[in-house]
């Protein structure tokens, strides 16, 4: 069970440094723990994650990031960078929008997710958000549900302004802690003890059922929306939106001034 939400204010501004949950000490203990703990989590559930992750979006995953995509302005010929790329699930369904004339790379920190990945045949590169190891000109910049996992946001889309050419578009897929008692109370029984469960049964790897847990535990100890449009907004992004679907489901973009 997790712990109830903190009462995060609402930022009028943002420290130097924005994270973006704080230490959850039923996993590590000090904040400098927090990546080798995740990089723990992914490297040795990578093997697995593609069948966890359909199994918990009930097989709609492919067609709701296809269709995120495309709502963030991607189209034929651009330039994608796909910032924590896990295994591909992000950057297969950008490929397929931008098609032959354009170009995905994908960009994760997991040595085993990126092994995972090789199967998509673009470019990879190990690297962390808030340090990007590629030069700019991108189109467009994804970070699918990964937002929870970077160090720090400030320091991250700091990054994200960095890589994309002016005009470009950053899109954020990250899940928030859901609308309505009821709604709350079904996704966190489910991610926290129904699909554990299943992910223990149909794996036999412990590490993949702490994956699940953990994720909805970042869900429900992570920032308010607000602090992530306001670190979006210092960093220099303009018309910044979120969009909500079926009350969990967040999609946070914006825009690098073409100035």
């Amino acid at each position: 069970m997790s712990r109830s939400a903190p009462e995060w204010p609402v930022p009028a501004g943002l420290d130097s440094r924005t994270p973006p949950h704080p230490v959850l000490k039923q996993y590590y203990a000090r904040a400098s723990d927090r990546h080798s703990f995740v990089m723990r989590l992914f490297d040795g559930s990578a093997r697995h994650y593609e069948w966890i992750c359909g199994l918990g979006s009930f097989g709609t995953g492919r067609r709701y990031r296809r269709d995120a995509l495309r709502r963030a302005g991607l189209g034929p010929g651009m330039r994608v960078l796909d910032v924590a790329t896990g295994t591909g699930l992000v950057a297969a369904s950008a490929r397929a929008i931008v098609g032959a004339r354009g170009a995905v790379v994908g960009v994760d920190p997991s040595r085993g997710m990126l092994t995972e990945a090789r199967k998509m045949a673009i470019p990879l590169v190990q690297g962390k958000a808030e340090e990007l190891p590629v030069a700019g000109g991108f189109d467009v910049l994804s970070l699918g549900y990964a937002l929870r996992h970077v160090a720090d946001l400030t320091e991250a889309f700091g990054e994200f302004f960095r890589v994309l050419k002016p005009g470009g578009r950053v899109l954020i897929l990250d899940m928030c802690r859901p609308r309505g008692r009821v709604n709350e109370w079904v996704i966190r029984f489910y991610l926290q003890k129904i699909l554990p469960a299943l992910a223990r049964i149909r794996t036999r790897n412990a590490t993949a059922g702490v994956l699940t847990r953990y994720f909805w535990d970042t869900i429900a100890e992570c920032v308010p929306p607000e602090t992530v449009m306001e670190a979006l907004k210092q960093r220099g992004f303009v018309d910044i939106r979120r969009h909500v679907l079926w009350g969990f489901l967040t999609e946070y973009t914006g825009t690098k001034p073409k100035g």
